[in-house]
């Protein structure tokens, strides 16, 4: 269990990875990734990755290390931080962990219930499966496996009925049966400060707009152009990052790529917003909130 961690969460260009790198070169740390895009290899710009300058101003860990073609989830970014651990990456160092995915902050302070292995064909028929029929017709096909995941998991979740269907097929038991082991943290809550950047509107509304500016300026549609050419599905969480489908509408003829920044953006203020939601309600009352 690390002792003396820092965490900070926080909504999408909050200034969350400046203030962590702050930390970092002031106590000799070194930086977590805790942001389910991040971790995919071709989207830099995209999912505004740590750049050059970032990285050799301090050791960064779990950023990039994905390829698109491979899902990825809470459970295995749980496994990679207990594989940093166990193998004392981050020993002696001080841990910053610092994103804007409130589930992986969750698994992180209160422990995540394990879950049985997916075999790959497994996952592959599930995610065919809701490519080709949907997922609300994947909801009512799990209304009858596991009644009561489909009672917590709407049918636009889509991401969570996948999950849910390939758990009982793998195991032979419902999620929720998984769900209700036994869980440990992986950080000392007394000894670890949590903080939560909670910018105001206006000034986060603006951030957006000027970053995804220079996203575009600086290679995002050439980012989109490499993703596509990997042919994955539609499903997979890689091709759902902010952008992906605005600009590949814009390389497909259907929009301007003015369109596309202007829809890229207002999806991303949405984002933001369900982010600072999340975290308004769902992290404790230990965490300190940090105007911006």
């Amino acid at each position: 269990m690390l002792k003396g961690a820092t965490l900070i969460a926080g909504p999408t260009a909050s200034g969350k990875s400046a203030l962590a790198l702050q930390m970092a070169r002031e106590r000799d740390g070194v930086i977590v990734n805790a942001d389910s895009m991040q971790v995919y290899s071709v989207l830099h710009l995209l999912t505004a990755r740590p750049g050059p300058e970032e990285l050799a101003m301090a050791p960064h860990r779990l950023y990039g290390h994905v390829p698109p073609s491979k899902p990825y989830s809470t459970g295995r970014w749980i496994s990679d931080v207990r594989e940093l651990i166990e193998a004392e990456a981050l020993a002696r160092r001080a841990v910053i962990f610092v994103g804007g995915t409130g589930l992986y902050f969750r698994a992180l302070t209160e422990g995540l219930s394990p879950m049985p292995e997916i075999p790959e064909a497994v996952r592959i028929r599930w995610r065919k499966r809701l490519a080709e029929e949907g997922g609300e017709a994947l909801h009512r096909l799990l209304g009858e496996a596991d009644p009561l995941a489909a009672s917590r998991i709407r049918p636009s979740d889509s991401q969570l009925i996948v999950r849910a269907l390939e758990v009982v097929e793998a195991s032979g038991r419902p999620i929720s049966y998984w769900q209700g082991q036994a869980s440990h943290p992986l950080v000392d809550m007394a000894s670890c400060r949590k903080i939560v950047l909670m910018p105001d509107r206006n000034t986060l509304a603006s951030r957006i707009e000027k970053r995804f500016d220079q996203m575009l300026r600086h290679g995002a549609v050439e980012e989109v152009k490499q993703l596509l050419a990997l042919d994955l599905p539609p499903s997979m969480p890689a091709m759902k990052a902010i952008g992906v489908r605005e600009i590949s509408a814009a390389l497909a003829g259907e929009i301007s790529l003015d369109e596309a920044g202007s829809r890229a953006i207002a999806a991303t203020r949405q984002y933001a917003k369900r982010q600072m939601t999340w975290f308004r309600h769902q992290l404790g009352q230990d965490w300190e909130h940090m105007p911006v």
